[in-house]
């Protein structure tokens, strides 16, 4: 259990086994978008947000569970505020400065993951709730016979 050695070459870091190491990848973003949509899905036990172009194309999502959170964690305002700061990160990458907001869900993180997420840089075009909601409901139970 000794240090792993390695040598360092002008180009690149060659390992232990001798293997050329892989130039680290830079993340830049593929498109440049000015506005977009944000689909943030937020029920009791999760949170998900999806940051679309106008189109619906998908740029970037991101979790509560993605983050690492666990069970009724995952549910939480402050979950849903994390998602919210690293979709507002890679949101800035992509170049949003407008964004139309969709919530579903009746969880606790709708209103957190929002507020997070505009921050200072990216302004807010409308918001709209489309949670599902029942015209007629389910069918009521039988009458207690006695």
């Amino acid at each position: 259990m000794g240090k792993k050695r390695i040598v360092k070459t002008g180009d690149g870091e060659v390992g232990k086994d001798g293997a050329q190491a892989a130039p680290q990848a830079q993340q830049t973003p593929k498109k440049r978008v000015e506005s977009g949509i944000l689909y943030v899905q937020s029920t009791y036990n999760n949170t998900k947000a999806i940051l679309t172009d106008d189109k619906g194309n998908a740029l970037a999502w991101s979790t509560s569970g993605a983050l690492g959170f666990k069970g009724a964690k995952k549910g939480t305002p402050f979950a849903a505020a994390k998602i919210g700061e690293t979709l507002n990160a890679k949101a800035q990458a992509i170049g949003i400065k407008n964004v139309a907001i969709v919530v579903r869900g009746v969880g606790s993180g709708r209103e957190s993951a929002i507020r997070t997420f505009v921050g200072k840089t990216i302004g807010i075009l409308s918001i709209k709730d489309a949670t599902p909601v029942p015209f007629n409901g389910p069918k009521a139970k039988k009458p207690r016979r006695v």
